[in-house]
């Protein structure tokens, strides 16, 4: 059964690289939480904490595909560098404004915000970029997987070290910490990625003739526009469960205990990554959103205002089982985006991915937030179900070609038990 975590184990500088990948990613969990107590406490206002950071997830979004061409045409390693630096000078520039300017000036921080954005160091484009160049083709979904997993684990300890920092110091202190942890993972991924000759992606072989393709966006081939479509869809659905969560915990007095369900959810997500990793076969993504759509529309049917009475041991087994598919749909929806592109294009194809999941997410804030006051957390979670649905059906719409040629090789007798 863990014939493919040894595999993977046994991969040439992986451990190291993913290892860094992740914790270099530590801060986009942390971040928001640190956000909230600076900017609340300057402005006294939870409203500007949404705008400016919902400024800085658009420059997010702006950003992700030019930060991941100039990474395919140039040193990974620089990019992450200049970003990594400017992220944490916008960062700075943040709360010098919030610990000088007066409150009713909180509108200059946008600009700020979004800058911040802008430069997000593109740890995760550019490590996903990195992992096919890694391993054999069988085991790309595996290591996309464990990847997604990873990262679920990392995201669950990224609030609790800032409210930890917070609780200690203060919102400043929460937000220095996040910069200097953004800073110097991207600073330390890029000095391992150059050591392993990395940071710069492999030569092709069409030569000049290339260059016109070069030019032309990758969303203008229709079946790479739908794999992103996947992503952006299921992160809408996943973001509608853990905000109604939230506010159906403060709304019944049960704020702990929605803390908990979204704990839980991670921790199913966990799970299920890491027994699809462990299993070592190839996961259809259209498949597990599916069970994730059946997961939502049964969690909203548990509760109100469908259900007046909660059956808390219900809500807690179906959020665990729900969770199991998240980490799988995400490693198997990742690893097509990056089937699809051409390998000279990569870090630009999960810039798109990168924007397609911000947007996503700021898409269904906004919806999930009118529903929860409008009809409750029944209707929120049940319009992540439809956008999961969405999801499924256009990843069911995706060719069966690049699945069907992984799994005549997993078939193939292998010629060594390890990749190295």
């Amino acid at each position: 059964m863990f014939s493919s975590l040894r595999a993977l184990s046994g991969v040439p500088r992986l451990r190291t690289l993913l290892s860094l990948s992740l914790l270099a990613r530590i801060h986009m969990s942390a971040l928001p939480v640190a956000l909230s107590f600076l900017i609340a406490g300057w402005t006294g206002s939870y409203a500007s904490v949404g705008l400016l950071s919902g400024a800085m997830a658009v420059g997010q979004a702006v950003a992700g595909p030019v930060r991941g061409r100039v990474a395919d045409r140039n040193s990974a390693t620089n990019v992450l560098f200049m970003t990594g630096a400017g992220y944490a000078v916008g960062l700075a520039l943040l709360i010098v404004l919030a610990e000088t300017l007066p409150s009713g000036l909180w509108p200059i921080a946008v600009l700020v915000t979004f800058f911040t954005g802008l430069t997000l160091p593109p740890i995760s484009q550019v490590s996903r970029a990195v992992w096919p160049r890694l391993v054999e083709d069988g085991q790309r979904d595996a290591l996309y997987t464990l990847d997604s997993t990873g990262y679920e684990i990392v995201a669950m300890a990224g609030p609790l070290l800032a409210t930890a920092v917070v609780t200690l110091s203060g919102g400043v202190a929460a937000v220095i910490v996040c910069a200097v942890l953004a800073a110097s993972g991207a600073a330390f991924f890029g000095l391992v990625l150059r050591r392993a000759g990395l940071d710069r992606v492999e030569p092709r072989s069409g030569g000049a003739s290339a260059d016109a393709a070069d030019r032309r966006s990758l969303l203008r081939d229709g079946t790479f526009l739908r794999a992103v479509l996947v992503p952006f869809f299921l992160m809408a659905a996943l973001f509608s469960v853990n905000l109604s969560l939230v506010a159906w915990g403060r709304s019944h007095g049960e704020a702990t205990t929605a803390g908990v369900l979204i704990a839980l959810f991670s921790l199913g997500s966990a799970i299920g990554g890491l027994i699809i990793v462990a299993r070592g076969r190839k996961q259809s993504s259209a498949v597990g959103i599916a069970a994730l759509v059946v997961g939502l529309a049964v969690l909203a049917l548990l509760l109100p205002p469908f259900s007046k009475h909660i059956m808390l041991w219900a809500v807690v087994l179906v959020v665990i089982a729900t969770g199991t598919t998240v980490a799988p749909s995400l490693g198997a929806s990742t690893s097509r985006v990056g089937e699809l592109a051409p390998p000279e294009r990569r870090a630009e194809a999960f810039g798109w991915l990168a924007t397609a999941t911000t947007s996503g997410v700021a898409l269904m804030l906004p919806l999930t937030g009118w529903l929860l006051d409008a009809e409750g957390a029944a209707a929120s979670i049940g319009s992540g179900a439809v956008a999961a649905l969405i999801a499924s059906l256009l990843a069911f719409s995706l060719p069966a070609r690049a699945v069907k040629k992984a799994e005549a090789e997993d078939d193939a007798p292998a010629e060594t038990a390890e990749v190295g």
